[in-house]
């Protein structure tokens, strides 16, 4: 892409400003991503708002019938879609085929269906006479979604807002630039009212500018809890509502009688999925005293055992960080970790990568809880194996986190496990396995976010409830 472009009104348009979008496993500019402007903002807000009075009110079987459309339109493209996001940000190929090639089109799928099965208006009895309460569109929406799944966190705020009958300003970021436009393509064949979906990317700036533009009414953000603060900040003074998912440091528990095997395998995905670029990874592994050797030689065999490499490649396991700001991040932190515990597995760059930014898949013993490569998020392929002496200590170290967003409980005893599960403080925890499930919530506690995604309580996220007061009967 040689020209960079906003999506405005339901057309295309040369963006005002531009930056290059590089290629995470070569290093080569891809194309050219838009950088937003205050103005291409101001017009993509009216846009939307000029469209919201339409798209609202039009019925719940309408507004279903343009999702599926929606949805044919980015499954076609999926194929394209899913390798442009690995080349944009390093995510294994194999991952992205789900998350940025099928994902988008189920879960528009999902809340289309949900549409048919909802209704807008219930009736309550009241003390005198009757109340309807009323379900409406929340407005229109700020959309900011960050880089490491681009597609899939991007629809987790696109299905449900315009199932709802919001319209929506969707501001990318400047890594993934390019794959965001590939809503635009896909809302205008399938004929999506024009302001109902606005695309453009661009960084902080454009974002902050967005978030507190006096034409918003709720902002959805997925990204880093430093900037999540500054978001909450800002929304709370303008008093306008808020989905905030940001980071998190989940603990992996392996009680005593997990079957390691089982474990290992589990955690290939839950604990190095994406690269360790996913903000609900399992990357403290909290092991037994009493088979705490053998679950580190597991893990760290683990580690040494992925496949790094082209992450087009279906054999690779571990790709490179987006971008090389990423990739130093990611390095300091293992630096930082090697004053505070036992290197035993990476640490480095490995040796047959001449380019692109990656990182060996990484693993620390004898790690200390308030160490600060246990408390603070990494955001890459990062392990520190912590050891524990009962369920309880387990648990208590688990919750010794400002984070709250993802776990993993590994054991045999499936109903042992699941009351552990229920002891850790965390919006989600998955027992021998950790899978979102798009009929469930998913979201954080302490700092790692308000509000939910997903499920009903996704949809229920952009709309407001009406009480209608009436005397006499129903």
């Amino acid at each position: 892409m040689t020209t960079a472009s906003v999506f405005i009104a339901g057309q295309f348009r040369a963006a005002s400003e531009a930056t290059p979008v590089i290629e995470a496993a070569t290093e080569q500019q891809l194309g050219l991503g838009s950088a937003a402007t205050e103005s291409e903002i101001d017009d993509a807000v009216a846009a939307a708002r000029a469209a919201l009075p339409g798209w609202s009110s039009a019925g719940a079987q309408e507004r279903a019938g343009a999702l599926r459309l929606f949805a044919d339109a980015l499954q076609k493209r999926a194929a394209g879609t899913f390798e442009l996001c690995s080349r944009e940000n390093g995510m294994p190929i194999r991952l992205s085929k789900g998350a940025n090639g099928m994902f988008p089109a189920v879960l528009l799928r999902y809340y289309a269906d949900l549409l048919d099965r909802s209704e807008a208006e219930e009736v309550r009895p009241a003390a005198i006479g009757h109340t309807i309460v009323r379900r409406e569109a929340v407005g229109v929406v700020a959309a900011i979604t960050p880089w490491n799944y681009p597609q899939a966190l991007a629809i987790m705020k696109i299905a449900p807002a315009l199932a709802a009958g919001a319209t929506m300003v969707l501001k990318a970021a400047p890594e993934t630039a390019l794959d965001a436009l590939v809503f635009a393509e896909a809302a205008e064949e399938a004929g999506l009212p024009a302001g109902v979906l606005n695309i453009v990317a661009g960084g902080p700036a454009a974002g902050a500018y967005l978030v507190s533009h006096p034409g918003v009414d709720k902002v959805a953000f997925t990204g880093s809890t430093a900037a999540g603060r500054v978001i909450a900040e800002a929304c709370g003074r303008l008093l306008r509502p808020v989905t905030l998912e940001l980071g998190g440091k989940s603990a992996a528990i392996i009680l005593d009688d997990a079957d390691l095997d089982a474990t290992i395998k589990g955690l290939r995905s839950a604990s190095f999925v994406n690269n360790g670029q996913t903000c609900h990874l399992s990357s403290r592994i909290l092991a037994p005293r009493s088979r705490y050797a053998e679950v580190v030689d597991a893990v760290a065999g683990l580690a040494d055992g992925l496949v790094v490499g082209d992450p087009l490649q279906k054999s690779t396991d571990i790709g490179p960080l987006v971008s090389r700001r990423q990739q130093q991040r990611v390095l300091e932190y293992i630096d930082i970790g090697k004053s505070e515990a036992k290197l035993v597995a990476g640490g480095s760059v490995p040796g047959d990568q001449p380019r692109g930014w990656f990182v060996a898949p990484t693993v620390f013993a004898d790690v200390d809880n308030s160490a600060r490569i246990a408390q603070e998020e990494i955001f890459g392929p990062v392990l520190t194996v912590i050891p524990y002496a009962t369920d309880q200590e387990a648990i208590d170290i688990a919750n010794d986190s400002e984070f709250g967003l993802g776990g993993t409980v590994w054991s045999p005893d499936v109903e042992r496990a699941t009351d552990v599960a229920r002891a850790v403080r965390t919006g989600t925890i998955g027992v021998n396995e950790y899978q979102l499930d798009v009929n469930a919530p998913f979201g954080g506690v302490k700092s790692s976010g308000l509000g939910r995604e997903l499920g009903p309580e996704g949809l229920a996220a952009y709309q407001v409830l009406k009480s209608i007061y009436r005397v006499g009967p129903a």
